[in-house]
């Protein structure tokens, strides 16, 4: 039976946000739904200027942002290529409104289970379109990238496994509040195969940290957690010989994980893709820049001066002339690197200030928020490799969950309803 317009008309505020979700593949196409939500928070914000000061979720998120506006702001003073790191800065101006858009519209339950079922939805469909690319060797983003499933993302653009690793939460989510418990297994292995296919091994490890996460969630003891634990593990490894015998791109991926076992001397190098000289690279470049860094996104500038000879990142131009690798592929180091010890203080705090908000909120606010949190959590998870947080594709995607998140545990007076607010994460459901 079709939604009557009546049902409909109060769930209009979230689309323009479910939008920015929906156009990630498009490039730069979500920031236009960023401007719209944007510009919506400026004029309820105009309308209505208490609105601000009785929210404290807004208040919350603003806070955060300003850690992390901050330390780009400080870092700008002396970068090493002054226009991109100040044009950086003005850009992070734009978060500020986003966010409090989301924490006004997002506060309500129904708007926030829309937005979970929407997110989940999308999640859903890429994954579909990821399993007919194995098969087929085209998705709606075309032809499959050589060695990679690239899905709805195309074949230049290789973020398809860490979005699905990142998102998962709400497919997961969504699954398990609408047909339970065998559904949420399903829609686990359901993902399993574009995420290994996609061939991005930080995405490997954020989705195993997904399914612990909503193992811990389910089990009611730790017996129970580590025995499922246990099998999700073998599920895993058989999944991963299966594709290992038939997909050649998750051999060669899987080959070169495997290098640091045959070549200690160079093999860790080779599995992580050249990324040691990155390191050690970016250290140079923290002991050279310690207090407030090379600037926000002047890594890449600075990188060429730091270089051993002959760097391959430098000799290739991996980002375009005279300029060394893109970002440290790390994000601490990347923090210290481009913001340095304050940039790093100021994240501390912004972490610092996240649990405790988390800690303080009711059971009902933290089962709300628990998606958004799992994908926060392993969107920053320190001990994997990252793409950069203080780029604008995935910084948008990382303070669009940054909202939501502060939406869901400021929406304690907000009644929830269904198995969501039955149990906090981590006592079952």
């Amino acid at each position: 039976m079709p939604l009557r317009p009546s049902a409909i008309t109060p769930l209009l505020p979230v689309f323009p946000f479910a939008a920015v979700i929906l156009l990630l593949p498009f490039g730069r196409a979500s920031e236009a739904a960023l401007l719209v939500c944007g510009i919506a928070a400026l004029v309820l914000f105009a309308r209505a200027p208490a609105v601000l000061s009785r929210d404290p979720a807004a208040k919350w998120f603003l806070m955060l942002w300003l850690c992390y506006f901050t330390a780009a702001l400080v870092s700008a003073f002396d970068a090493v290529q002054p226009g991109k790191s100040w044009s950086t800065v003005a850009a992070l101006l734009r978060f500020a409104p986003f966010g409090c858009y989301a924490c006004w519209v997002e506060r309500s339950d129904l708007r926030l289970r829309a937005l979970y079922g929407i997110t989940g939805a999308l999640v859903a469909l890429w994954t579909l379109d990821a399993w007919v690319q194995a098969f087929t060797g085209y998705s709606l983003g075309g032809h499959a990238e050589a060695l990679r499933l690239s899905g709805i993302f195309g074949a230049d653009d290789l973020k398809l496994g860490p979005v699905l690793a990142v998102l998962s939460p709400f497919l997961l989510w969504s699954m398990r509040e609408r047909f339970g418990r065998s559904a949420l297994v399903a829609a686990m292995l359901a993902l399993l195969g574009p995420i290994l296919l996609a061939g991005e091994r930080s995405a490997w490890l954020m989705y195993a940290l997904v399914v612990a996460a909503f193992l811990w969630r389910e089990a009611r003891t730790p017996a129970r957690f580590v025995s499922w634990l246990a099998c999700a593990a073998v599920i895993a490894a058989l999944a991963a010989g299966l594709a290992w015998k038939t997909s050649t791109r998750f051999e060669q991926r899987a080959q070169r994980t495997l290098a640091v076992f045959n070549d200690p001397s160079h093999g860790l190098d080779t599995a992580l893709s050249g990324r040691m000289d990155i390191w050690r690279t970016a250290l140079k470049m923290v002991a050279a820049h310690p207090i407030n860094g090379v600037g926000v996104r002047g890594f890449r500038y600075a990188y060429p001066q730091f270089a051993a000879p002959g760097d391959h990142f430098v000799v290739d131009e991996a980002c375009g002339p005279g300029e060394g690798a893109c970002h440290p592929h790390q994000i601490v180091l990347e923090v210290l690197d481009e913001t340095g010890a304050v940039g790093l203080a100021l994240w501390l705090l912004g972490a610092t200030l996240a649990v405790r908000a988390w800690k303080k909120a009711a059971p009902a606010a933290r089962a709300r928020a628990w998606p958004a949190a799992v994908a926060l959590g392993v969107m920053v998870f320190p001990l994997n490799t990252h793409l950069a947080f203080y780029s604008a594709w995935w910084g948008l995607l990382f303070w669009w969950l940054l909202g939501v998140q502060c939406a869901a545990l400021g929406g304690d007076r907000v009644e929830t309803r269904g198995p969501v607010a039955e149990k906090e994460p981590g006592h079952g459901a």
